[in-house]
């Protein structure tokens, strides 16, 4: 086998993924397997700007965990990538010389390695939703499948799959619209095996879940009666957290107060009122859109969403805390998100002791995920049976980076492959000549 190794660098962590290939299937389709995920330890690589030696010390533990997997062989034949996302992106608009301190230190870390460095890289938007919408379509065969005649044929009434991905710094929207897309920057077009792909996607940057938040308590600090103290209707009544001015104001996707202060300690206090919750949250979003056009939010074109869709990432992972990934109906999830965001913090504690970090985020986070899919992406309740909530497929965790060594190492082709097994027709023409003549 051959393997492949990605870095797929967010705004919020670090992982890295395995990938092992049967080496005389290079072109084949359904045979890319996760072999193993890393966890690297620490936040995502752009919060080491000030730091940037740190961001590449921080990959070396995982990089050490794929060479004990992968054959010292083979090492050097294994292409290795790295991949950035929004983080970076902010990074590189809020200064592009450390942006760039951070890549080279990431690329002098990961060439002290044996292995076929192909480069860091900050993905666009489009890049990002576009190799989300391949790997999962790859992972379950709607592009490509092998059959029982041992031949690779296009799957027959089987539609490809939308991808809904939310980060920490953006969230991503791809699907096949099946009418023409009139805004040219939110079109991307594949050819994959003799089939077109005319694909609508956008990426929301800064709204992803963690930059949404800081938006959020900025929002509310803006309207906060006192200067000192806010009160936040989506944090459980009883949780208290201090956060700096700095801290929070420290984002392109924060605007600070045209009159700066000094640095001071605001005192964030849950007041646990969901219906609240959501009127702050819509107010992060314009939903208006002009004459005659279809929109997402903000202004930007979209078409009506279609077919069914995989929500992933940051979708996944708090609608699989509240036990709301099993397809249930939009009433059940609304009613157990407000029911949840009743409960005040002691008693949240008690029940989920071990997930004390980010327990206090589950409420915004699954209100501001119902705003983005019903009120921003304009799914509704007929339509909301059509996201399925899902970390994997056959096995492997969706997300942009199987797609994104899927296309830099050639292995989806643009035109179909040929018979796996077979003969040359005339081969053929002899044999059946063969055949009647020893009849006759």
């Amino acid at each position: 086998p051959q393997y492949g190794l990605v870095f797929d660098a967010g705004s919020t962590h670090t992982a890295l993924y395995i990938y092992r290939w049967p080496a005389d299937k290079e072109n084949g389709t359904g045979i890319v397997s996760q072999v193993e995920t890393c966890a690297v330890s620490g936040p995502g690589i752009s919060s080491y700007a000030d730091n940037p030696a740190g961001a590449g010390a921080s990959l070396k533990p995982c990089l050490d965990k794929a060479m004990k997997i992968i054959p010292a062989e083979q090492q050097q034949q294994t292409p290795t990538y790295l991949g950035a996302t929004a983080g970076m992106r902010l990074l590189r608009k809020q200064n592009s010389t450390k942006a760039e301190q951070v890549f080279a230190e990431v690329a002098k870390a990961i060439k002290e390695y044996p292995v076929d460095f192909r480069g860091a890289q900050i993905l666009t938007g489009n890049e990002e939703g576009s190799f989300g919408w391949i790997t999962i379509n790859y992972l379950l065969e709607t592009l490509i499948k092998y059959s029982f005649a041992e031949k690779w044929v296009h799957p027959r009434d089987t539609e490809v799959l939308g991808a809904l991905d939310l980060g920490g710094a953006s969230t991503q929207i791809t699907f096949q619209p099946g009418i023409t897309i009139e805004d040219k920057n939110t079109s991307v077009f594949f050819r994959l095996y003799s089939s077109n792909y005319s694909l609508y996607t956008h990426s929301y940057l800064c709204y992803g879940q963690t930059q949404a938040l800081k938006m959020l308590l900025a929002a509310l600090h803006k309207d906060s009666p006192s200067s000192q103290t806010i009160s936040h209707p989506c944090y459980p009544m009883g949780y208290q957290e201090n956060v700096t001015t700095a801290d929070l104001y420290n984002s392109p996707c924060v605007h600070a107060p045209s009159t700066p202060s000094a640095a001071q300690v605001l005192t964030v206090m849950g007041t646990g009122n969901p219906e609240a919750c959501r009127i702050a949250i819509q107010r992060l979003f314009n939903f208006s859109c002009g004459a005659n056009r279809t929109c997402g939010f903000n202004g930007v074109y979209q078409p009506p969403v279609r077919g069914q869709f995989f929500a992933f990432a940051g979708f996944y992972y708090t609608f699989h805390f509240l036990n709301l990934t099993n397809q249930q109906s939009l009433n059940d999830v609304n009613s157990t998100v407000q029911t949840f965001c009743r409960k005040n913090w002691s008693e949240l504690v008690e029940t989920f002791p071990e997930e004390k970090t980010y327990l206090h985020t589950y409420c915004p986070v699954a209100i501001y995920i119902l705003t983005l899919l019903l009120d921003g992406y304009k799914f509704n309740e007929h339509t909301w049976s059509n996201i399925h909530f899902s970390r994997q497929a056959a096995n492997t965790d969706i997300g942009w980076s199987l797609g994104f060594m899927l296309d830099l190492t050639n292995m989806i082709p643009t035109e179909a492959l040929g018979h796996i097994k077979g003969h040359q027709p005339s081969l053929w023409a002899g044999a059946v000549s063969f055949i009647v003549l020893a009849i006759v």
